[in-house]
């Protein structure tokens, strides 16, 4: 079905919004990856077979940047999703005021 814009403007503006949207998630998805990637893994591995024992500061090390970096990919997680949503819901052309032909 066909949908008639109020005017141009609307549909430049709706052009450029969706524009905007796309390349804003399209940075938040890279960015999840990358912080996914840096983050070091929860399981011990093959460690745990050997029995090694650490003690309380080699296991706490490192503990800040992690935190850190794991707060932060799920704030670019959160953000993704809303973009998406908000994405999904501009999709609709009663949102930017059209009629149907």
């Amino acid at each position: 079905m066909n949908y008639i814009y109020p005017s141009l403007t609307v549909q430049t503006v709706h052009d450029v919004v969706i524009i905007v949207l796309v390349v804003l998630m399209l940075l938040c998805a890279l960015a999840a990856i990358i912080l996914v990637l840096f983050q070091p893994g929860n399981s011990q591995g093959i460690d745990a077979l050997g029995g090694s024992s650490e003690t309380f500061f080699g296991k706490n090390k490192g503990r800040s940047m992690e935190s850190k970096m794991k707060k932060w990919t799920i704030i670019v997680l959160v953000i993704l999703a809303v973009l998406a949503l908000v994405f999904f819901i501009l999709q609709f052309p009663q949102v930017w005021g059209a009629q149907p032909n």
